[in-house]
């Protein structure tokens, strides 16, 4: 089972990511060490997760949703 999930960092800025465990990938950025991208703008909260039967299906839809706009991100948010 694997997780797509979306991150608020400090700037504002929307980090989408997949993981096998959510709670602990979101204590890796918390502590600087997930990506290069979050170390640098720092984490804020977790804000969305949703659950996908594998690495494939879960990557196509971190790619689906990295071309998203922030607005649309925070409309699935708030679904």
């Amino acid at each position: 089972m694997y997780f797509v999930y979306l991150l608020l960092c400090k700037d504002k800025t929307i980090y989408t990511g997949i993981t096998t465990d959510v709670a602990r990938r979101f204590a890796e950025h918390k502590a600087e060490k997930g990506g290069h991208y979050t170390r640098a703008k720092g984490v804020k909260k977790l804000l969305y997760h949703e659950k996908h039967p594998d690495r494939s299906s879960a990557s196509k839809r971190e790619a689906e949703i990295k071309k998203w706009s922030k607005k649309q991100k925070l409309a699935l948010i708030a679904r």
